[in-house]
């Protein structure tokens, strides 16, 4: 019986310690959209997977994540719950994509850019707050 409760234990330990793990976009489409589903439902680790990682762009996920965690319970809900509603998408190239999209809830048009960089499909989030990038 001891044993079985050690095992037990030791089987819930490395559940609860297992990291997270994500699948990487094949395409601009995939990262723009997983990025924005992450922000949207809270799950910044996720969006960072999706992002391209520099300083800046940490910077505005940290500030986004942040105003995430202010809202108020129903604030957080909602925005869970917002569906995605992408109204362009236009390539700049072969390997930079804007998404222009907007979330149900407070339906407020935005855009991101999204690069391939080292045959991976990151979100450029710093394009989101200066467009002449």
């Amino acid at each position: 019986m001891k044993y079985l409760f050690l095992i037990a234990a030791i089987w819930l330990s490395a559940c609860s310690t297992k990291e997270q793990t994500y699948i990487p976009a094949e395409n601009a489409l995939d990262a723009g959209r997983e990025f924005i589903d992450a922000c949207l439902k809270g799950d910044f680790s996720k969006a960072k997977f999706y992002m391209l990682d520099d300083s800046t762009n940490i910077g505005h996920l940290n500030r986004a994540e942040t105003k995430f965690r202010g809202l108020d319970k129903e604030g957080r809900q909602q925005l869970r719950t917002a569906s995605i509603n992408i109204s362009e998408v236009s390539d700049i190239d072969t390997v930079q994509t804007i998404i222009y999209y907007s979330n149900s809830f407070d339906q407020q048009p935005l855009k991101i850019k999204v690069i391939k960089q080292k045959e991976e499909w990151l979100v450029d989030f710093k394009y989101t707050f200066n467009p002449n990038l």
